[in-house]
């Protein structure tokens, strides 16, 4: 059960997010030959990857930076620039082009930082853009968080696709990374749970001006949670699957 797309509209067209996504997928195909070598993939992550404790022992900060535009394979990549898209027009379009150059790069920086200081001994790299997608699903759930999302859900081999809020697709997914965070450390290896909570309450927290400028809870008052303007409509597929009465 994953999100594929929104009815939240934006207004103009989000350049920086394509731009984010353009360079995510060139910065993958730029290494991918080095997949082969697992010893050299390694050495690759290990130099522009976050090490925790080169972190913590003063060094590697520009890894804070390059680590957010590595993935680890084609689902990791696909995963996050999913989310980037889905998200990312309607911040983008709320707080314009360079603010949100500026506000994706320091939640990912955040969230870098927050793992770094829940192990700070470690020597596993973290790569990844999630720490600073949650930044941005971090602000979307401040500012819109009864916009529908439309969920695609696979079972065996029925597909359905249906609308939910984005604070019950948002929220629960934030619940899940402070689960793993508790129960799976990632210093052997792993999802970096606590980047991602990290980097998503960064975002909440960076959008909060915004918010109450415009209005605080007198702004989800007026929209009842829903983007301040006309949802998107889309045609769903009907199933040919036939009914079958009781």
């Amino acid at each position: 059960m994953f999100p594929i797309r929104d009815h939240n509209p934006s207004g103009r067209t989000p350049y920086i997010t394509y731009i984010l996504i353009i360079i995510n997928i060139i910065v993958f195909l730029q290494y991918l030959p080095l997949m082969a070598d697992q010893n050299a993939l390694h050495q690759y992550y290990m130099t522009w990857g976050v090490v925790p404790k080169a972190i913590s022992s003063g060094m590697s900060y520009e890894t804070l930076f390059s680590s957010m535009f590595l993935h680890g394979g084609f689902m990791h990549l696909g995963g996050n620039m999913l989310f980037l898209f889905i998200f990312g027009d309607n911040i983008e379009d709320e707080i314009g082009h360079l603010p949100f150059l500026f506000f994706y790069l320091i939640s990912g920086v955040i969230a870098a930082l927050t793992q770094v200081f829940t192990e700070p001994s470690s020597t596993v790299p973290t790569i990844g853009a999630s720490g600073a997608v949650a930044g941005v699903m971090g602000s979307y759930l401040l500012l819109y968080p009864k916009a529908r999302v439309d969920i695609l859900m696979i079972l065996f081999i029925f597909f359905r696709i249906f609308p939910v809020p984005a604070w019950i697709v948002l929220g629960l997914w934030l619940t899940l990374q402070f689960i793993g965070g508790f129960g799976n450390p990632s210093d052997e290896g792993g999802v970096a749970y606590w980047a991602h909570a990290g980097g998503f309450l960064a975002g909440l927290l960076l959008t909060v001006p915004l918010w109450l400028r415009r209005g605080g809870s007198r702004y989800w008052s007026q929209t009842d949670g829903h983007p301040p303007h006309a949802e998107a409509k889309y045609r769903f597929v009907e199933s040919r699957i036939p009914k079958i009465r009781k």
